[in-house]
């Protein structure tokens, strides 16, 4: 940490008193509304938070930008009655508005580029006057407590106050973990069914839930930051309990024998009957992008063997477009937060918080369990 000691907890108490106050001010209850053709529906509000994530990685931003995004635009729908066929305009002003908050100048994306590479139907005089509409309804304060504002506190206090947290993953830092857990923090954002607790209470369940896993006083921990931030502790139960379901979501259950195979080439590894592998040319697709090159499909999974098919020759600029995608949904989170933690000259690989580590950290969480020998004809 950049100020360790009573310094550190001092200043981390005091961002965490400033942001819990600002979310009392700005955070109103969600109050589901019956599916209409006259509102947007959850659904349609879940689908548009995933499409501003797939901006976010489009135009390489900072994950602040999307959390924030995503907090104004459920801040206006709570304010007004939104039909839907504004939703996307809406959701493409909260996003400009974002990015001309958080990111640096020469970051921010280009109106009409960010009109017409983002598909969103829209015209920049369009968005320009949705964007006024926005400001009056919000009041012009679009400096709002998100939660990944409070999980970047939380993780603070709970590595300051508890060095061992991370003694049983060696090969990750605090900010590489962080960026783990920020990751998944983005993909509870888009589920409406957390909208009803505030922010810090969603950061703090995901905070509390990993702790569990890693070090075995965490509940002196979690009730030490429970008291810190004056949330009720029914609730939390009820949002961990919610988080942890949601978040199984990104699992996939595989065959209790399977083992999955990396072979980059056109022949891959397939098991016979008795179990033993061979060598046949590859029929099985590895995991495709869709037409927007956000996020990686689910890979083809069967009871046999698993493999990653490269492209043809001619498709090789496009493999490793794809590599790279895949690489930054961790790699630009990491970037951003290492310098919280004094580690911009930190020479460890990113690659591991995909990697084996992060598979004995979840257990069963990775969809690639750890590979073991295997005899080979």
């Amino acid at each position: 940490m950049k100020f360790p000691g009573p310094l550190e907890n001092q200043r981390l108490s005091f961002l965490l008193e400033k942001a819990i106050s600002r979310e009392a001010q700005m955070w109103k209850v969600n109050v589901p509304k019956i599916p209409t053709n006259q509102n947007v529906s959850p659904s349609q509000r879940d689908e548009v938070i995933q499409w501003l994530a797939k901006l976010k990685y489009q135009f390489n931003l900072y994950p602040e930008t999307f959390a924030l995004a995503s907090s104004l635009l459920d801040r206006f729908l709570a304010t007004v009655k939104a039909h839907p066929k504004y939703l996307s305009c809406i959701a493409i002003s909260c996003f400009f508005l974002a990015a001309k908050t958080v990111e640096e100048d020469e970051r921010i994306p280009v109106l009409k580029v960010l009109a017409r590479d983002s598909f969103c139907g829209c015209s920049s005089s369009e968005i320009l006057r949705m964007e006024r509409i926005i400001l009056d309804k919000l009041n012009w304060d679009l400096h709002t407590a998100t939660p990944l504002d409070f999980l970047h506190i939380f993780h603070a206090i709970a590595v300051s106050t508890r060095p061992q947290l991370l003694f049983s993953l060696p090969s990750l830092s605090p900010s590489q973990h962080l960026a783990f857990l920020t990751k998944q923090l983005l993909h509870c954002m888009a589920c409406s069914q957390l909208l009803q607790f505030k922010g810090s209470m969603l950061a703090l369940a995901m905070v509390s839930l990993e702790m569990e896993k890693l070090i075995p006083d965490w509940l002196p921990l979690t009730i030490e930051l429970l008291q810190k931030a004056q949330m009720d502790s029914s609730q939390l139960i009820h949002c961990r309990e919610l988080v942890a379901h949601h978040l199984s979501t990104l699992q996939s259950s595989l065959p209790l024998n399977s083992v999955y195979v990396y072979r980059p080439l056109k022949h891959t590894l397939v098991t016979c009957d008795r179990g033993v592998f061979r060598l046949h040319p590859s029929s099985v697709p590895g995991p495709d992008f869709s037409k927007d090159n956000s996020k990686p499909e689910v890979p083809v999974r069967g009871p046999a063997a698993f493999c990653h098919h490269l492209p043809a020759a001619n498709g090789c600029k496009y493999a490793s477009a794809k590599r790279k995608v895949e690489e930054m949904e961790v790699d630009d989170f990491y970037d951003g937060i290492k310098r919280l933690y004094n580690e911009d000259n930190a020479s460890e690989s990113v690659g591991s918080v995909c990697g084996t580590d992060l598979s004995r950290q979840e257990g069963q969480a990775s969809p690639c369990p750890p590979l073991q020998p295997v005899s080979v004809m």
